[in-house]
């Protein structure tokens, strides 16, 4: 993953430490995708959402005006994140059950074609309404270039 040698989660604590997780696998997922890797930039994008919906809540405040319901549940993704569209946090623009879906078959296979800029396009506005985006990637540690040794395919 894109964070793994760059930052100390637990250091930075509950809530920097998924902010910057966000952040790094923003950038970590982009420059995947451009590289050609796919499925690597899918999963890594959709840990910056899991990490992004964490943050959010990890200020008490916010977590206070959220909207939950008797059965929801925030360790589930899906389900969170309705929790954040009917709480007026997400506006539902972005359809997460296409996301869960993607990333259940880029689990299952590699994705060797991917319109990873419309993707982003769709994306960002939730990273931009949690609160994540925009930001400044000269603040994010140096990323290692192991992950971007190998081509894809091999």
């Amino acid at each position: 993953m894109p964070h793994f040698g760059l930052i100390d989660e637990d250091a930075l604590g509950p809530v920097e430490g998924p902010l910057m997780r966000a952040k790094l696998h923003i950038r970590g997922g982009r420059r995947r995708f451009e590289r050609g890797m796919f499925t690597d930039g899918i999963l890594a994008v959709y840990d910056a959402l899991c990490s992004a919906m964490q943050w959010y809540i990890a200020v008490p405040a916010r977590l206070g005006k959220l909207r939950i319901e008797k059965g929801d549940d925030l360790l589930n993704d899906r389900s969170f994140y309705a929790i954040l569209v009917r709480s007026g946090v997400l506006d539902g623009g972005f359809d997460f059950g296409e996301l869960n879906a993607l990333v259940a078959r880029a689990l299952d296979e590699e994705i060797k074609d991917f319109d990873w800029r419309s993707f982003m396009g769709r994306l960002a506005p939730v990273f931009t309404q949690l609160g994540v985006m925009p930001f400044d990637e000269k603040i994010l540690p140096e990323e290692k270039p192991e992950p971007f040794l190998k081509k894809p395919g091999q």
